[in-house]
This record gives C-alpha cells, structure tokens and sequence, in this order.
C-alpha cells in the first residue's frame, strides 16, 4: 500500500485544523507537490487508487496517477476537528487551552470538542483496510497481497491513524510517532490477510520534491 497526505492547500500556511467540513482545493504548491510524487511514482502500477472523498484528496490522487478517476472512500476522511475546525493551533490554545491540552495528552480516547476522538477515526480505518487487504484474497483467491498495489490519498491525521493500526502502534501515540507531510511517500507491506501484520518499508520520504525519481522501496 502506497499511502500519502494531500497536497498543500491555500489554508496550509500557517497550518490550519483542516477536517470534514472545509472542502477546500489544493495550493499551486500542492498540486506541485502532487505531481511530483506522481513523478516518482510514474512506473508503478496501481490496482486501486482510493482517495478521501474532500477535494484536496481527489485532486492529489487524480496528480499522482493521471487517467485514473479515483474510487472515494468516506473512511478515509480526516478527523473531525469539531469546534476546533478551521483554527489554527495558537487559535485552539487561546481559545481552548485546558481541553487542548488534555486532548493532546490522550487524543486516542479524548474527542475534538464537538467532533471525533482518535478512536473513532481508528475504527474507520480498520474497516477500510480490513477490507482492502481481505479484498484482495477474496477477488484472487491464492494470490500474495504483496503483488497487489494500492494508493491511498487521506490526510495528516487520519494517516497516521492508519498506520498506528496497519502497525500496531497506540492510537494514543499517533502525533509522537509519525509525521505526514504534504505528499509524501509512505509505503506498507502486508504480506497477508488482515491480521497477520504489516511491515513499514518507507515512512514520510519527500525525496522527490528535491527530485528524486522511481519506486525506491523495491
């Protein structure tokens, strides 16, 4: 599985708490971050590109492999923010400090005022990915998930989610422990059905925004 965060947007600078409720499209410099990722990965073939249904996702995907309509997937869709939607995080500490700091000590268990806790989003997750891995056995019965490649365009949040659960992380540890910057490339194997593990074989390269080129992973 290929997965990367959208593009920049006009609201990425300085960043903004970007959830489910402002649809916004990608900056010049997202829709270039995007295409050089689609550079990179020009040789590679895709079995699926999947993408979260918001604008900035689709266009990311539709950048990276040209041709190719996205499938949406609503389980892909960042966090809900809540209350917190929109702002950026000197505007949440202002506004909301106590809970913010309580939410960022357990962010797995604790929701955005008004919106989703890590949980929630990880269960989302779990559904997609069980289902794209298990998919894959059902369709071609036999055949190693391995020689299967999927893209997958989400967002900062909801990304690393995804990988706490592909790789057995805390939920809790989702903001410690990884970074996914605009475009990105993240890859994970699964080497089975969902279950039996992942193994992480690149983890936030942005090589190709300084030009680097072809699937570096193999």
């Amino acid at each position: 599985m290929v997965l990367t965060r959208h593009g920049g947007t006009p609201r990425s600078h300085p960043e903004q708490h970007l959830g489910q409720h402002l649809d916004v499209p990608l900056s010049d410099e997202g829709r270039a971050q995007a295409a050089a990722l689609g550079r990179r990965l020009a040789g590679v073939g895709f079995d699926r590109v999947v993408a979260s249904p918001l604008r900035r996702a689709v266009e990311t995907a539709r950048l990276i492999a040209p041709g190719r309509e996205p499938e949406t997937d609503p389980r892909l869709l960042e966090m809900d923010y809540g209350a917190w939607e929109g702002l950026t995080y000197e505007q949440v500490a202002a506004r909301d400090g106590p809970a913010r700091l309580l939410w960022e000590a357990d962010p797995a268990s604790l929701a955005c005022p008004g919106g989703e806790s890590g949980n929630d989003v990880a269960a989302r997750v779990r559904s997609f990915l069980e289902a794209a891995i298990d998919g894959i056995a059902t369709d071609e019965a036999g055949t190693d998930t391995a020689d299967h490649r999927i893209l997958v365009v989400g967002h900062s949040t909801t990304d690393r989610i995804l990988l706490c659960v592909s790789l057995g992380v805390p939920v809790r540890d989702f903001r410690r422990r990884f970074v996914q910057d605009p475009a990105n490339l993240t890859v994970i194997r699964f080497a089975g059905p969902w279950g039996t593990g992942a193994q992480a074989l690149v983890l936030n390269d942005i090589g190709h925004l300084r030009g680097l080129a072809g699937a570096t992973w193999d």
